[in-house]
C-alpha cells in the first residue's frame, strides 16, 4: 500500500481536477459519503453528532458529511470555527447545501461553546496541508474537542497532525478512528501519528489510481512481500541455500554475535560461520551448536584487529554468500582498521549493524566506496552518529533522515524503532507495520542483522532481504506476545518465532496472523 505526504496527495488532487476533468464537487461528495458510511458502521448506535468544520476544504468534507448523517436520521449538530463569510469554492456550496437543508449550524465566533452533546464528534477542521504550529482560537478548539467524552473521528487526518512526520505542530485531535482519502498519509503509518489516528480507514474518492504509480513510499504488506518466501524444492542440499559469515563479539558482548548467529539460522540460511577472537572461540563453540565458529587472530584487548585481516580476507570471505559485521565487535583499538578494510574488499552483500556502525560513522565515505550492496541496521542513536543529527531529530523526521543518508551514500538503510523504516538507495522507502513494545530489550537488533544477513546470504536481492526481514522479524515478536506476553519477552525467544512467521506469511490469509489490515480499505 502506497503513503503519501502532503505534497503527493495536493499534486494528485489537483491533477484529478485540472488534468483529468474529476469535479472538486464530486471528490468532495465522495469523500464525505465515505466517512459518513465509515461513522454509521463504527458507530450504529450514534443517535446525535457533533461536526467541527474548518474554513477549507477539510471544513467541505465536515459540511457533506453532517448532510450524510443527517439523511440517516441522526440529529447533526455543525460547529463552524472559520468566519462564514471567508469560505469559497466547493466548500462554501456544500455549506450552503447543508444550511439549505435545514441542519443546525453553530457560527463559533471565535469562542468555543461550554456544552456539546453527542454521540460521536467529527474532526473537520484541518487538512493535510497544514504545515505551521496551530495557534490561537483553533488550537483552543482542539484542546476542546479532547476534552469531550464522545468518541472522536478524524476527516482525512486529525486536524493538528503533520501529515508527513505524524508528530503534532502545537495542538492535535487525538482520534478514535480516522477515515483517510486516496492514500493512508505518511504521518498515520509511522509515530506518534498513530497514537493520534485511532483506527484507519482509507477511502478511495474516484482519483485516478494511475496518480499513484511512482510514488517512493510504501507500506510493508503480507501481499508486498509473500513472493519472497518461496516454497523449497525437493533436491536441495544445505549450500543451496548460502553460507553466511558473521564477524562480531568481544570480551563482555559474545551475546551479540550469537544472536546473529540464531537469527540465521532461523530464517533458513543453510550455513552460518562466526569469526571471533581466539581467546573467547571455546565460548562459542559450547553454545553454538548449529554454526561453525572460526577462532581469529586477536588484538592486546581480546579483540578482533589487524592480525585477522588477512585470513579473513584470504579465507574466511571465500566462497561466503553475504556477511554481518559488527555486533559486540567493540569500537576500540584496531578495530577501525579492521572493519573499514573489511566492507570495503567484500564482494558479498554486507550488513553493518552496532559497533561496526559506529566504526562507520567516523568515516562514512567509505561506504561509497564498498564493492557490494551495504546494508546499515542503526538505531536512532546509531543514525544520529552517522548523520550529525541529534536522536530527538532523527526520531522526529525518519522516514526522511533514512531516505537522505541511503541515497547520499549508495546504501540500504534498516532505522530501527517501532514502525521500523527501510530506506533504498534510489529513494524508495518501505514502512514496517509489525512488533510491539516487548521488543524493546537488548539483542532484538542483533537477531534482525542475522536475519537479513541470512536472507542476503540465501541471494535474496537487498530490497526482498531487508523488508521480509523486518516484517518477519516484527511478526516473529507478535506471535511471541501472543505467546508470553510483552514483558519479559527475550531476543532468544523472537528468533525461536522466526520460522512461524516466514509461515504465516507464506499462508497469508489462512494464517492466524495473516491477512492483517493495517489500514481497513473502505470498499
Amino acid at each position: 500500500m502506497k503513503l503519501a505526504t502532503r505534497e503527493i496527495i495536493r499534486n494528485i488532487d489537483r491533477q484529478s481536477i485540472e488534468e483529468y476533468g474529476v469535479l472538486g464537487l464530486v471528490l468532495m461528495e465522495n469523500a464525505g459519503r465515505a466517512a459518513s458510511s465509515v461513522i454509521l458502521g463504527e458507530f450504529p448506535r450514534a443517535r446525535s453528532a457533533a461536526v467541527f468544520a474548518g474554513g477549507g476544504n477539510n471544513g467541505g468534507d465536515g459540511f457533506v458529511i453532517a448532510r450524510h448523517l443527517r439523511s440517516a436520521g441522526l440529529e447533526v449538530t455543525a460547529y463552524l470555527a472559520s468566519d462564514p463569510e471567508k469560505l469559497a469554492g466547493d466548500a462554501l456550496t456544500n455549506y450552503n447545501a447543508l444550511r439549505s437543508a435545514g441542519a443546525e449550524i453553530v457560527k463559533l465566533n471565535g469562542r468555543c461553546t461550554n456544552y456539546v452533546e453527542a454521540d460521536v464528534v467529527v474532526d473537520a477542521l484541518l487538512g493535510t496541508g497544514l504545515t505551521r504550529d496551530v495557534e490561537g482560537f483553533y488550537a483552543k478548539v482542539i484542546r476542546f474537542i479532547n476534552g469531550l467524552a464522545a468518541p472522536k473521528v478524524a476527516v482525512d487526518l486529525p486536524s493538528g497532525l503533520d501529515a508527513d512526520t505524524g508528530f503534532p505542530l502545537g495542538e492535535a485531535v487525538k482520534a478514535d478512528v480516522t477515515v483517510t482519502f486516496v492514500l493512508p498519509k505518511l504521518g498515520l503509518a509511522v509515530y506518534p501519528g498513530i497514537d493520534y489516528a485511532g483506527r484507519v480507514y482509507v477511502a478511495d474518492i474516484t482519483t485516478p489510481k494511475f496518480l499513484e504509480e511512482d510514488i517512493p513510499y510504501e507500506l510493508i504488506t503480507y501481499d508486498s512481500i509473500r513472493g519472497y518466501v518461496a516454497p523449497r524444492e525437493g533436491d536441495t542440499h544445505k549450500g543451496t541455500y548460502g553460507h553466511l559469515l558473521i564477524l562480531a563479539g568481544s570480551p563482555g558482548k559474545t551475546g551479540a554475535a550469537m544472536l546473529v548467529a540464531r537469527g540465521a539460522g532461523r530464517v533458513g540460511t543453510g550455513l552460518v560461520t562466526v569469526g571471533v577472537p581466539s581467546g573467547l572461540n571455546p565460548i562459542f563453540e559450547g553454545s553454538l551448536l548449529e554454526a561453525m565458529t572460526e577462532p581469529l587472530p586477536e588484538s592486546v584487548d581480546g579483540c578482533l584487529g589487524k592480525d585477522a585481516l588477512d585470513y579473513v580476507l584470504n579465507v574466511l570471505l571465500k566462497n561466503k554468500t553475504a556477511l554481518v559485521i559488527g555486533p559486540g565487535i567493540s569500537t576500540e583499538g584496531e578495530i577501525k582498521e579492521f572493519v573499514n578494510e573489511i566492507v570495503l574488499c567484500c564482494e558479498a552483500p554486507v550488513v553493518i549493524d552496532a559497533d561496526g556502525i559506529t566504526v562507520i560513522a567516523q568515516e562514512p565515505g567509505v561506504l561509497k566506496e564498498m564493492k557490494a550492496p551495504c546494508v546499515l541496521t542503526p538505531h536512532p542513536g546509531e543514525m544520529s552518529r552517522l548523520t550529525g543529527a541529534t536522536t530527538k531529530e532523527v526520531q522526529r523526521n525518519r522516514v526522511e533522515i533514512a531516505r537522505d543518508f541511503a541515497a547520499m551514500y549508495n546504501v540500504y538503510v534498516v532505522l530501527k524503532g517501532a514502525r521500523t523504516v527501510v530506506a533504498e538507495p534510489g529513494g524508495r522507502v518501505f514502512v514496517n507495520p509489525t512488533g510491539n513494545p516487548g521488543m524493546a530489550t537488548g539483542g532484538t537488533g542483533d537477531v534482525l542483522s542475522g536475519v537479513i544477513g541470512g536472507l542476503l546470504a540465501q541471494r535474496l536481492d537487498p530490497r526482498g532481504a531487508c523488508s521480509l526481514g523486518v516484517f518477519a522479524h516484527g511478526l516473529a515478536g507478535d506471535m511471541c506476545r501472543e505467546a508470553v506476553g510483552e514483558a519479559g519477552m527475550l531476543a532468544g525467544d523472537i528468533a525461536e518465532m522466526v520460522p512461524g512467521a516466514l509461515r504465516e506469511i507464506s499462508l497469508g490469509e489462512e494464517g492466524e496472523f495473516g491477512g492483517r489490515e493495517f489500514f481497513i480499505t473502505v470498499r
